[in-house]
């Protein structure tokens, strides 16, 4: 037995598709079905060609002939016979009486006369059987419209067929519609409650503090009064900002699945057009739209696209399009007009070349951070990705966090389908660990090539420079410790190296020049082994001198450039040309540079030749098993102190003839 609340949902569901809603295709359907019905009813049959003589000894003189017209202007005349005498000609009409006539024609001659003709024909017939004949000229007057009509209709119907494929070029099928006339509309995707977003928070891992700002904005629209009582304002807008992969985008969809208002979603580059006035007029209409649907909230993706600072930007003219639908945004954000109910989310991850004028409170009265995420953070990403894969029994997630530090949310999802291939590929049933550090390995130095072909005296400088590094880092106190090693070929790397440093926010002036030692220990091995330098350390000398300048430039490490920096946060300089000092501080500057590498270097060979016959030996084990782990360097070197957390790689260049 059905309950109440069945039928009142059945009657809901009918209510919802009842009345059906209007289709222009029905019209169609009724105009094809009436041409079907009146060709099915009209019965007519195309007179048959016939000659004069046949006529007039066949057919004239059986008296069923009712009557004959004559048209002068096509030299034709047309034969139609009597009602009663239909029945005679059925079989030359297929067994059925052609009911409309004419039912015969013939074609005559200029010569022919047919007054004189009939007559002649006439007098030899009985009254009974003579029929009539009249004379008349005839004009198509379809066909001369056809002539005068048909150029028009074909440059009418080339326009609307340009005109068609120019709206769909410009996404005529969107929000607004309508192609070309309608280019203006805002191209806002509408979400709400018959079409909504099944993402929540509970499918947003990580960003916890993230989730409790934008939670608060939810739960404003859904409990006003819980804030209104004390006084309490909505915020106007929130700007998400943070590293490309971070759930940028993914928190916004969660807001459009958990808010039950309506949500207006477009990107920012969806608001500047080729057309001038077309930014500004999409912005005005997307606030029109959201008013009219208020409390609801607009979703602007990379509004970096249109709310770079005016002053920053080389392209902006008074006249530029960029800049009109900018300060049309402004006005719609916070202008004389009133905007009340309309909340704005922004995402981007380069908030630093933002307008001011966007960014002051009453626009968008809070930033939202969204960092790239901590070891608790990762583990709880991995649970969500890790949710339709097989996995072994007993698989340990926090282990795999751990070797994914500095990783995106964007960069978990993809190594966890990485490995789900990987084991594909392999024919496995459930995914393992191993297949995890291999696709780990894979998107950070890319993809492995044994076949490319390496000589001996190469692989031996590889090895070595390789070792070098490993060596270096393992017994400096500060430098990053060694996690794995090879000497395979990935990607455009011939050899690479997996660092995993511990986690944190602020780094010394120690722990800097060390790193600087263990990147500069590949380049002192090949010096200390062969006595002379490759191109192998391309990558690792462009690190180090960017490093260097960091610290005596940036951030002050350089007792004799001082506690200054050059660095411009803001880019308040804009495009001003030339260096913010003088000529002899750069000279001073460049000095310490040197200075710094030329120190680290000395560390990295003091190192090595201190820890000569270990670094040899790792070398030799790297030469025959391609792969060392940091197992290895702790058989030969002991026991290393310091976490181990974050992974970076150290590759090293393929050879380049210069």
């Amino acid at each position: 037995m059905e309950s109440p609340k069945d039928n009142n949902k059945d009657k809901k569901q009918i209510s919802k598709i009842w009345p059906p809603k209007f289709n222009i295709l029905w019209i169609y359907i009724v105009l094809l079905g009436a041409i079907a019905y009146m060709w099915t009813s009209y019965d007519k049959r195309d007179p048959i060609k016939s000659e004069w003589l046949k006529v007039k000894e066949q057919i004239v003189v059986t008296g069923d002939v009712e009557k004959i017209i004559y048209v002068t202007n096509q030299n034709r005349a047309e034969v139609f016979i009597k009602k009663d005498s239909l029945f005679k000609y059925k079989e030359l009409f297929g067994g059925k009486e052609p009911k409309f006539g004419p039912q015969f024609f013939f074609i005559v001659s200029t010569n022919f006369n047919p007054e004189e003709q009939f007559e002649q024909v006439l007098s030899q017939l009985p009254e009974d059987k003579r029929f009539s004949f009249e004379s008349e000229e005839r004009t198509n007057y379809l066909g001369r419209a056809m002539e005068w009509l048909l150029f028009p209709i074909l440059l009418i119907g080339l326009w609307v067929f340009m005109f068609r494929r120019m709206n769909k070029s410009m996404g005529g099928g969107g929000q607004g519609g309508g192609g070309i006339f309608s280019v203006g509309k805002s191209q806002a995707k509408l979400f709400d409650k018959e079409n909504n977003t099944k993402i929540t928070f509970k499918d947003v891992a990580g960003l916890e503090e993230a989730k409790v700002e934008v939670m608060e904005i939810v739960d404003f629209l859904k409990n006003p009064k819980k804030y209104t009582n004390l006084g309490g304002k909505i915020p106007k807008g929130a700007l998400l900002v943070g590293p490309p992969g971070t759930g940028k985008t993914l928190l916004a969809k969660a807001v459009a699945g958990e808010a039950n208002v309506p949500f207006f979603s477009i990107s920012g580059s969806d608001f500047v057009e080729m057309f001038v006035g077309v930014g500004a007029s999409r912005v005005r209409d997307l606030f029109r739209q959201a008013k009219e649907k208020a409390p609801c909230i607009v979703f602007i993706d990379e509004i970096d696209a249109v709310g770079r600072a005016r002053s920053k930007n080389a392209g902006f003219s008074s006249n530029d399009e960029r800049e009109n639908t900018l300060n049309q945004l402004l006005t719609e954000m916070d202008g004389f007009g009133s905007n009340s109910g309309v909340i704005i989310l922004a995402a981007t991850n380069r908030a630093d070349i933002l307008d001011k004028a966007l960014m002051r409170a009453g626009r968008f009265d809070r930033q939202i951070h969204v960092d790239l995420p901590e070891l608790k953070e990762r583990v709880e990403i991995f649970k969500v990705h890790l949710r339709p894969l097989k996995l072994i029994e007993g698989f340990n997630i926090e282990f795999l966090a751990k070797q994914t530090p500095g990783f995106s949310g964007a960069d978990i999802a993809n190594v966890c389908n990485e490995a789900a291939l990987i084991a594909a590929r392999n024919n496995k049933e459930v995914i393992e660990k191993q297949d995890f550090l291999d696709a780990v390995d894979r998107i950070i130095g890319g993809l492995e090539k044994r076949s490319k072909i390496i000589s001996p005296g190469e692989k031996r400088t590889i090895a070595f420079h390789e070792a070098g590094h490993a060596t270096v880092s393992w017994i400096l106190p500060h430098a990053n410790p060694l996690l794995k090693v090879t000497i395979i070929p990935r990607g455009r790397s011939l050899g690479a190296a997996w660092y995993l440093p511990e986690e944190r926010q602020i780094t010394t002036t120690e722990q800097l020049m060390d790193e600087m030692a263990a990147t500069l220990g590949g380049r002192a091995a090949e010096e200390l082994i062969n006595g002379k330098i490759s191109t192998g350390a391309l990558s690792d000398l462009e690190k180090i001198t960017k490093q260097a300048y960091a610290m005596v430039s940036y951030m002050g490490m350089s007792p004799s450039v001082g506690n200054v920096s050059f660095y411009d946060s803001t880019e308040s300089s804009g495009f001003n040309i030339g260096k913010p000092y003088s000529e002899k501080t750069a000279e001073l500057i460049d000095s310490e540079v040197k200075r710094l590498v030329d120190e680290s270097y000395e560390t990295a060979k003091k190192v090595l030749n201190a820890n000569m016959e270990g670094f040899t030996k790792l070398a030799e084990q790297l030469l025959e098993k391609e792969v060392i782990f940091s197992e290895d360097l702790e058989t030969i070197f002991g026991k290393r102190a310091g976490n181990q957390q974050t992974i970076t790689v150290d590759p090293v260049n393929e050879k380049e003839n210069e």
